[in-house]
Formats: structure tokens, sequence, C-alpha cells
């Protein structure tokens, strides 16, 4: 069933200036067609970053993969730390990596899917639609917060752990 459809003037707007023509979605509030161009625009964009961010999370873990293959053989190519340690650290980065473009696909998966929805929603004016696309907007920013408050925390640990084995090094 099609919703009610409302001609209101704003206070703010010239008395002269025709109606504009607003679409009032029961107790949610109003999308207007400004709202509507700005979600047309985002949508295809939206979706663009979200199949790059599927290759970039692909080419990642593949670059991880084939690393692991190669942790082997890095032994010679630290000369006199020993097959044991280039091995270890090869296998290291390596796994970095696979997780790296893990992390990687969540993000683009939910940058991809609110374009998609802003789509589906531009489409049929299904509030359900609408409430999926903002879902994932929420999704992605809380993955992205989570993972910014873990480096946050893990950046101090780091620079300590890099800074001994430097002072150790040298002593």
């Amino acid at each position: 069933m099609e919703e009610p459809v409302s001609f209101d003037i704003s206070p703010r707007q010239n008395p002269e200036a025709p109606a504009a023509l607003e679409k009032r979605h029961a107790a949610h509030g109003i999308i207007t067609e400004n709202m509507r161009a700005y979600l047309k625009g985002a949508a295809p964009w939206l979706k663009f970053m979200g199949v790059l961010g599927f290759i970039g999370a692909g080419l990642m873990a593949l670059w991880g993969v084939g690393s692991l293959a190669l942790a082997p053989f890095m032994g010679s190519a630290w000369g006199e730390m020993g097959f044991t340690f280039g091995g270890l650290l090869g296998g290291g980065m390596a796994l970095l990596y696979i997780g790296s473009g893990a992390l990687m696909f969540f993000p683009a998966l939910f940058t991809f899917r609110f374009g998609s929805k802003i789509s589906y929603y531009l489409r049929t004016s299904a509030e359900h639609d609408l409430e999926a696309a903002l879902k994932n907007n929420k999704s992605l920013w809380k993955f992205t917060g989570i993972i910014t408050i873990v480096y946050l925390a893990l950046m101090p640990v780091i620079i300590i752990v890099v800074a001994a084995r430097a002072f150790f090094m040298f002593i």
C-alpha cells in the first residue's frame, strides 16, 4: 500500500516558492528528493569501493599463501641468521598477510552491502531495504572502530618490544 504523501511548506521557505513534495514515512521522518539523490550518487561508489576491498583482501591473502610456500627457503636469504630464523620470520609474515586479508574482507563486505541495499531501497522505497543498508553501515563503522581500538592498544606494546629488541641488539 502506498504511503501518504503530503505537501508541506517550511516556515523558513519563501512562501512564493512551490511547495516541496515530500514522502512521509509514518513515525520515521522524511526522505526528501535531495536525500534520495545523495543516496543514488553514493550507492555506485560504495559498491565500487566494496569490490576494490574484495580484490585487495584476496590479493593480500594470496600474497600470504605465496609467502607461506616460500617460508622454508627464507633461511638462505637471512644468511648467517640461519634457516630456522628466516623460515619462522617468513612464516610469521605469511600468517600476518593472510590474517590482514581476512580482516580486510569484512569492511569490504559491509561497504558493498551498504551500497547494494541503498540501490534496492531506491528501486523499491521499502523501509526494510533502507534499514538493511543502515545496518550494514553501522556494522562497517563498528568493525572499523573495534579494529582501531585493538590497533591503538597494541601499538604501545609493539613500540616497547621493538625498542627493547633494538636496545639489546646493540649491547
